[in-house]
């Protein structure tokens, strides 16, 4: 009787590797249909070529109109705050009341005034009895002229404590906010319900009268800057209105994240128009203009560590470079440039954090026309 022959292990180890042979060939073969990467592919980024600003520009600065006094108010005690009776952008006079704590929260505080000026007034009493006691006994000789001057010092001293004593236990006394000067709330602080320490902020407080525009100057241009430099400043607010100002006050240092110079100038015969927060545009006299003055996107702008740069297309590869530039205005959407850039040259207008130098980009335009730069 015949059995049924089976292949030795070498025939099973051939038999086995023929499915895993055809599966390796499979994943050539399609492989092979596929294109390697190209590792000098070029990035699609959003880079227009810039054109060049009219120089006089950067003589002009963007601002603000501030009050020439801005305070904070606040109780010069702790306690609740119970009741408010303004609120942000409204006026009030002097002596108005503002805000309330409430009367049982500084009992202790007043207990306390109440408890010094007992004890001023005690030693003004004595002090007055010895200064009347002194002075009877200098005319009969009895004392020197020494004794008596230093008798009336301690009676001058122990006056001047009853007085500070008293003005402490009225303030103690008080738990009404009143506005020292007339004026416009311009913030609150604080909320009713909230326990406040004494000193903390109830209100913003700008007072009426003279007016003032604030403006942030590059350290390029600050040096261009002097106390008394006369100025124009115009308002979109206000078209028509002009007013003079001059320079009253350039901050000795730099802001640490924008790097420019807070300057203040005080308005002229500023009118009741001209109100807190409008913006203005300024034209400081003798501000040295510049022929290579470029308008760029905000957006465009990069900080190379605390230095502005922007990223230049190269023309001969397409390859990105990192540029140091002057800035010498920030605006709301647009920064001018004045050293650092030529007219035509091609920039990163968006995304200049997703770059890198050296990288091979390919310039597109940006989907919308009115980003691209005017």
């Amino acid at each position: 009787m015949s059995h049924p022959s089976f292949p030795g292990p070498r025939g099973l180890a051939r038999h086995a590797w023929l499915p895993l042979a055809a599966a390796m060939c499979l994943i050539l073969l399609a492989g092979c249909g596929r294109k390697a990467p190209d590792a000098d592919a070029a990035v699609p980024v959003i880079a227009m070529p810039v054109k060049a600003t009219d120089g006089s520009i950067a003589g002009r600065f963007p601002g603000e109109v501030h009050a020439r006094y801005e305070m904070p108010v606040s109780f010069r005690m702790a306690g609740r705050l119970i009741e408010r009776y303004v609120d942000p952008g409204e006026q009030v006079k002097q002596g108005q009341p503002l805000a309330l704590l409430d009367p049982a929260d500084p009992s202790q505080e007043l207990s306390y005034a109440k408890a010094v000026l007992d004890a001023a007034e005690h030693r003004l009493l004595f002090a007055t009895q010895q200064r009347d006691r002194d002075e009877a006994q200098f005319k009969q000789n009895l004392i020197s002229q020494l004794q008596l001057q230093q008798t009336q010092d301690s009676y001058a001293s122990a006056l001047a404590g009853r007085d500070q004593a008293r003005q402490q236990y009225k303030l103690a006394q008080s738990t009404t906010l009143v506005a020292d000067h007339d004026g416009i709330i311009t913030s609150r602080q604080a909320e009713v319900g909230q326990v406040l320490a004494a000193g903390q902020t109830v209100f913003g407080f700008a007072q009426s009268g003279e007016r003032e525009v604030y403006v942030d100057v590059s350290e390029s241009r600050v040096g261009d800057i002097a106390i008394g430099r006369a100025a124009t400043v115009t308002l979109p607010a206000l078209p028509g209105h002009t007013y003079a100002a001059r320079v009253r006050e350039i901050a000795p240092a730099a802001d640490a994240q924008s790097r420019t110079y807070l300057v203040k100038l005080t308005v002229d015969h500023a009118d009741a128009s001209l109100q807190l927060g409008m913006t203005a545009d300024v034209a400081l006299e003798g501000v040295k203009s510049s022929d290579s003055a470029i308008t760029i996107p905000a957006t465009a702008l990069f900080h190379q560590g605390e230095h502005p740069a922007v990223w230049v297309v190269q023309p001969s590869d397409s390859k990105l470079d990192l540029r140091p530039v002057t800035v010498a205005r920030y605006g709301e959407h647009d920064v001018l440039i004045t050293e650092g850039l030529k007219a035509g040259e091609r920039i990163v207008m968006q995304g200049v954090h997703a770059v890198s130098a050296g990288e091979k980009v390919t310039p597109i335009a940006p989907p919308h026309p009115e980003d691209a730069p005017q």
